[in-house]
């Protein structure tokens, strides 16, 4: 058997070893079996993507930290359902 040793952040270590352990295995083992997938595939087991969650995105992030900014202020709008269902039209 190889000894592999890889730097991996604290939360993600502790919450893998969570789910693995509740799945009846170990890290190592779970290591293994997606290396051994991996191998099986050709590739990656699974899709890997770039995409940034859009709710993030610096012009969202903008308008939250003024709609907080504006609620912290006492600027408040509300309306009625029926006002906001005559908006939709």
């Amino acid at each position: 058997m190889a000894q592999l040793n890889i730097l991996i952040d604290d939360t993600l270590k502790e919450k893998g070893e969570e789910l693995f352990n509740s799945l009846g295995l170990s890290f190592s083992s779970a290591v293994s079996a997606f290396v051994s997938q991996a191998l099986r595939e050709g590739g990656i087991p699974f899709m890997l993507t770039t995409r940034v969650d859009p709710f993030y995105s610096e012009s969202n992030m903008k308008v939250l930290r003024q709609s907080i900014q504006e609620a912290e202020e006492g600027k408040f709008v509300t309306k009625t359902m029926d006002e906001l269902k005559a908006m939709e039209e």
